[in-house]
């Protein structure tokens, strides 16, 4: 079957959306990790553990710098084997034999976004689909929707990296991560580099954007108040292990042990945003 489609493709559903399909969140676990761990030397950097994601649900990964919680991330899009346990994406342990095509499904912003600085916005964003043979009728399409989700603007996209600010990087990062329409999308920290201003309107974005797409999204961020504002379910990790998965009211209500409710009370200030209706 060919990658390629077509000019005559449909470029939206009922939603207003293009390429996308309607799904049920929370009908199916999407990913699934069974006892998995690993170490590097004398670190255990994820110890044993068991966690599932559902569809169309945000998890927020969230723990102290080290707590193992963007390995775990990297786990989930195969660029990380576990030395024990299993990886699975819809019930199908992931290995070298399926990761390229299970990638395609998975849009993936790493930290400070990762941009080629040697190509525009334009080709940062469609070049999995001109690799992938997408006509351009069809590629320009989907990049005029997405510059509208991401509110980015339109004649800034044959602007270089370097000549954007942060917070476009990251638009266009986004963009790039949506541009094939995948099913699942990975954050490892998207906002952790940006001023507070910034941030404060990329999580307004975000959020508007996970809720009108309706995707498979997990996010790693150091800070309790964006996770609680994107998240329905948080992980707090440290030192590799999982210490509470629930929401933030159940963390800040009933905290599964001390250090939840040290983490809580060091971030406390901060959660006084979530009280303010954004």
């Amino acid at each position: 079957m060919s990658n390629k489609r077509s000019a005559q493709a449909p470029i939206s559903t009922n939603n207003g959306l293009a390429f996308g399909l309607p799904r049920v969140a929370g009908s199916s676990t999407v990913f699934r990790l069974d006892r998995v761990s690993k170490r590097y030397a004398d670190t255990l950097a994820l110890d044993d553990i068991t966690l599932g994601f559902k569809s169309g649900l945000t998890t927020a990964l969230i723990g102290p710098s080290g707590c193992g919680k963007s390995t775990l991330l990297r786990m989930l899009i195969g660029l990380i084997e576990p030395d024990a346990g299993h990886v699975l994406f819809h019930e199908q342990t992931l290995h070298a034999g399926i990761l390229a095509d299970v990638r395609k499904r998975m849009g993936y912003v790493i930290q400070q976004g990762g941009l080629f600085p040697h190509l525009t916005a334009r080709e940062n964003v469609t070049l999995m689909a001109q690799h992938l043979g997408w006509d351009r009728e069809c590629i320009e399409a989907r990049l005029a929707e997405l510059a509208e989700l991401a509110h980015f603007p339109f004649d800034a996209l044959n602007r270089y990296p370097l000549e954007l600010s942060g917070g476009q990087n990251q638009r266009v990062s986004l963009m790039r991560a949506l541009m094939l329409d995948p099913e699942v999308l990975l954050l490892d920290e998207p906002l952790g580099a940006l001023d507070p201003m910034i941030r404060f309107d990329l999580q307004e974005d975000l959020k508007q954007v996970f809720a009108t797409l309706g995707k498979t999204v997990v996010i790693v961020t150091h800070d309790l108040a964006e996770a609680g504002f994107l998240a329905q379910t948080i992980a707090l990790m440290r030192a590799g292990r999982l210490v509470q998965v629930g929401s933030l009211q159940n963390m800040v209500s009933k905290p599964a042990e001390p250090f939840v409710e040290q983490f809580v009370r060091a971030q406390r200030g901060y959660l006084d945003a979530l009280d303010d209706p954004r």
